[in-house]
């Protein structure tokens, strides 16, 4: 077998890298899994907030 000279993973990834066009301010949050991580932590703290308030307001504690 020929041993043929690969590039490094660290080569090839700067390779797409550059090839993709740069990303434009306030567009894209670099990180999919991230911002689905994040958004779902803001609405879970957003809706236990809500449904805690209900329970103060309906016991009459608040």
């Amino acid at each position: 077998m020929a041993d043929q000279k690969r590039k490094t993973l660290e080569e090839r990834i700067a390779d797409r890298q550059a090839q993709r066009p740069p990303l434009r301010d306030g567009k894209h949050f670099e990180h999919g899994p991230a911002k689905f991580v994040f958004v779902f932590l803001i609405t879970l703290v957003v809706l236990i907030h809500v449904v805690g308030l209900g329970i103060v307001m309906a016991m009459d504690l608040g």
